[in-house]
């Protein structure tokens, strides 16, 4: 809503801006005090703030990564391999039809959580060693550029996943 206001905001007459600007200073307000309940919710809850702290261990994963992950993927640690990766929309799927076959692409899932985990896989190529390395040795046999990140969204996620189910914090000898 508020992407949709900054961008009404640009194209409104003179006479409505003031009303949007107030309508925006209102949803910055309000997203700020939603924020503020959940870092109080998860702050006192033992089980959601052992979670963040496991999942923040990791490199590229950040506050608002950590609390989407427990907000919008409760069952994280609880699937399997195959199932989480579906439920996010990362798991590779065949497109084929009788005889034709085409290239396996990912679809469906999670928007969300996809979009953050799509930002923290971004970050990890940079500061994660364990998906630095693959998301290199990716590109370094010619897949595409988004291809390799994809891939990489697919394995920091069964990454997380492990460690969830497992209660083991970040640790690079175990991730590799």
């Amino acid at each position: 809503m508020l992407t949709a206001e900054r961008q009404r905001l640009e194209t409104a007459s003179l006479a409505v801006q003031s009303h949007i600007q107030r309508h925006i200073a209102w949803l910055e307000e309000d997203l700020a005090e939603l924020n503020r309940f959940l870092r109080e919710r998860v702050q006192t809850s033992p089980l959601w703030r052992e979670r963040e702290d496991l999942l923040r261990s990791v490199p590229g994963i950040g506050p608002t990564t950590a609390l989407t992950l427990l907000a919008d993927l409760p069952e994280l640690g609880r699937l399997d391999r195959k199932a989480i990766a579906a439920l996010v929309g990362v798991a590779p799927l065949n497109c084929e039809s009788g005889s034709w076959r085409g290239r396996r692409i990912v679809w469906g899932g999670r928007a969300r959580v996809r979009a953050v985990l799509y930002m923290a896989t971004l970050v990890a190529t940079r500061h994660n060693p364990v998906i630095r390395d693959f998301y290199a040795r990716l590109c370094a046999a010619g897949k595409p550029k988004k291809v390799a990140l994809t891939a990489c969204m697919h394995k920091l996620l069964l990454i997380l996943n492990a460690m969830v189910h497992h209660g083991t914090p970040w640790s690079l000898a175990a991730s590799s």
